[in-house]
């Protein structure tokens, strides 16, 4: 199994919106959020789409840990309370994964270690493998 970080590097979405790489390994990531203006909604909080991207980006991390590219088919968010932190942090854990189909969950966190959102998503894991020069 690699880690493929390389491969969720070219997340362009993912560095658009600030989220970092903090930690892979197979089954398991870590991605965080510096918040800035730009991710606040019109009350002054941090807008619920910045979390469910950074959420999605560690799920994502987690399920492509392995040498197959899997692609979310649900995904789903809970937020649990706002935030006026300066960073959020997304731990992604594969609950179960089989041949074709692997489930996450993923703790989102502000900088003051309070649950601020549960994820979970389901991804297909293709027969593609991650190119080569995308793995570790």
């Amino acid at each position: 199994m690699q880690n493929n970080r390389a491969f969720l590097e070219k997340d362009t979405y993912a560095k658009l919106s600030g989220i970092i790489l903090d930690e892979i390994s197979p089954g398991r990531a870590v991605a965080s959020m510096t918040i800035t203006k730009d991710h606040l909604n019109g009350a002054s909080m941090v807008h619920g789409g910045a979390i469910f991207a950074l959420a999605d980006f560690a799920f994502a991390a987690a399920v492509n840990s392995h040498d197959r590219i899997a692609v979310a088919i649900t995904a789903g968010i809970s937020f649990l309370r706002p935030t006026t932190g300066k960073k959020l942090l997304a731990e992604a854990i594969e609950v179960n994964r089989s041949r074709t189909l692997a489930y996450c969950a993923v703790n989102v966190t502000d900088d003051a270690q309070r649950l601020i959102a549960v994820f979970q998503g389901t991804a297909f894991i293709k027969s593609d493998p991650i190119p080569a020069a995308d793995r570790e």
